[in-house]
């Protein structure tokens, strides 16, 4: 559980976790310095004795402030991607982030060999429908080059007032030269959990973004479908993390917790410090039927979302689809610092229950199945067919009534049918047009069928 305040680490980020705040980090400092000769006592005093030249000799009279800030972001940036200093309004921004609303594009970012790269859209925000991509390469943000700027110099870049303007050149592959991107500022609200039911019995999950709420409103999301199933156990899942760019390690873990026995290792983290290394192990509570799961995975999903996927591959609870994942697998931790800034350090790596690291390698599917544009030809293939129902004149079903009333009642079928197919329409317009996911749902079709075979029929 997530508390917020001057003695507690905040958890949040790609993936981070919750620890204990050492409440005067000076005195760690200070052990370290001592034990290594006093080096570090050089190297402030040199940094000390440059801040001084520039206060007294700048062209321009210079804020301390500014200084120390800009100081401790440059030392920040030496050390990975994924560290940084916030500002106190970047620090406050943040914790709001956590809740699923933000202002901005929606888009989450990391640095990729030194490039300004998107890790994902987010779902239904302006950068999605503006057309960016995983994996595209920011170049610029308005006029100003994103080369050796920081990831939180670049989003207080992109954030903004709502109906602002912003435009992004892009560099993608496929693209001979940049194109520039204007996108329209919005407040961004992600809905964490979404469902539906993809046919009679098998249900869909798609959690976008791991948040403060996401596995409360995925056990309700499950909870659902079972109602929407008639009370019945679900036939199967297709969980979908695609383009999720991870969240909060304790949601991630929750969320895993639904699928993976009691007692079984979910993650473990590895680190330095000894707050740093820890085991998360799946609990007693309520756990789902056996039923088969789809993970559907790509390029865009990071982080919390690969602890989920590697958990269920590594316990063999879920086949995992689609295309190799980002490769996140650092810790952040978040330390409130005392002017009501925020530090965001890299403390530790996270492991599969199988010892896997997935830093710069991402989880690699069971099935590789790109995603690709549906023929179009296929969309209403059962509508060119004509069958022996629609004859004229055509016999019944020997186990019919008379066939006027049979007449009346195809008519009557007929109208239920056309509501049918409306209802159908919008239920299934995914499995029209996006490959992987009817893939996913094949997959699972086929096992529940070749179970039901038993080993004798095989």
């Amino acid at each position: 559980m997530l508390k917020f305040g001057k003695t507690k680490k905040i958890a949040l980020g790609f993936v981070v976790v919750v620890v204990a705040l050492v409440t005067f980090i000076g005195i760690s400092t200070q052990r370290r310095c001592d034990a290594q000769g006093g080096k570090e006592y050089e190297y402030i005093g040199l940094f000390t004795d440059v801040m001084t030249i520039v206060k007294k000799s700048y062209v321009e009279e210079v804020d301390s402030k500014k200084l120390i800030y800009g100081a401790i972001n440059g030392m920040l940036s030496a050390l990975d991607p994924h560290s940084s200093f916030m500002s106190p309004e970047t620090f406050k921004e943040m914790k709001v982030e956590t809740k699923g609303a933000f202002g901005g594009l929606g888009i989450e970012i990391s640095m990729k060999e030194g490039v300004l790269t998107v890790i994902s859209p987010i779902e239904d925000t302006p950068a999605q429908r503006a057309g960016i991509k995983s994996g595209d390469q920011i170049l610029r943000i308005d006029e100003r080059f994103t080369k050796d700027m920081t990831i939180t110099d670049s989003v207080k870049r992109m954030r903004g007032s709502k109906g602002s303007k912003v435009t992004l050149t892009i560099m993608r592959d496929g693209f001979e030269r940049p194109k520039e991107f204007t996108l329209i500022r919005d407040i961004i609200q992600v809905k964490s959990v979404k469902f539906r039911m993809l046919d009679n019995g098998y249900g869909y999950v798609r959690v976008a973004q791991f948040q403060e709420r996401s596995d409360e409103d995925f056990a309700k999301a499950l909870k659902a479908l079972v109602e929407e199933n008639k009370g019945k156990q679900l036939s199967g899942l297709v969980l979908d993390l695609r383009n999720d760019p991870g969240g909060l390690l304790d949601q991630a873990v929750r969320i895993s917790d639904h699928f993976v026995e009691n007692g079984k290792l979910i993650v473990y983290t590895e680190g330095r410090e000894k707050e740093s290394r820890m085991q998360f192990t799946a609990s007693s509570r309520g756990k789902e039927p056996n039923y088969p799961i789809v993970v559907l995975i790509n390029g865009g999903s990071a982080s919390a979302s690969e602890i989920v996927a590697g958990a269920l591959q590594d316990h063999q609870r879920a086949i995992i689809m689609g295309t190799q994942s980002f490769g996140k697998g650092s810790v952040q931790t978040i330390i409130p610092l005392s002017d009501e800034s925020g530090l965001r350090l890299t403390t530790a790596r996270y492991f599969t229950p199988k010892g896997r690291s997935i830093q710069a390698k991402g989880i690699t599917p069971d099935i590789l199945v790109e995603q690709m544009e549906m023929p179009k030809e296929t969309i209403r293939r059962e509508s060119m067919f004509i069958r022996e129902k629609d004859l004229e004149n055509h016999f019944e079903n020997s186990d019919g009534d008379k066939k006027t009333e049979n007449k009346k009642e195809s008519k009557d079928q007929s109208k239920d049918s056309s509501k049918d197919s409306i209802d159908t329409k919008k239920t299934v317009d995914p499995l029209k047009v996006d490959y992987q996911l009817v893939r996913a749902l094949d997959l699972l079709k086929g096992w529940d069928i070749l179970k039901k075979m038993g080993p004798e029929k095989r």
